[in-house]
């Protein structure tokens, strides 16, 4: 599974990243790397959350690229 981390730098100065492929996993961070880890360290969490609800397991290797 591929996970394309979008982000985008809001007016006042903060970033936004988000995974699209994640519905809800989106976090802001003070600077562009910040929030990069932060929706890394959700999108980890939210996987696991809907492999232990049996919501389907994707493949175990999880790659991030950048948008």
């Amino acid at each position: 599974m591929e996970l394309e981390i979008v982000t985008e730098q809001e007016t006042d100065g903060r970033w936004i990243a988000e995974i699209l492929l994640l519905p809800g996993c989106m976090v802001y961070g003070e600077t562009e790397s910040d929030a990069r880890s932060k929706v890394q360290a959700l999108a980890l969490r939210v996987i696991a959350d809907r492999i232990e609800h049996g919501e389907g397991a994707p493949l175990l290797t999880v790659t991030f690229k950048a948008a």
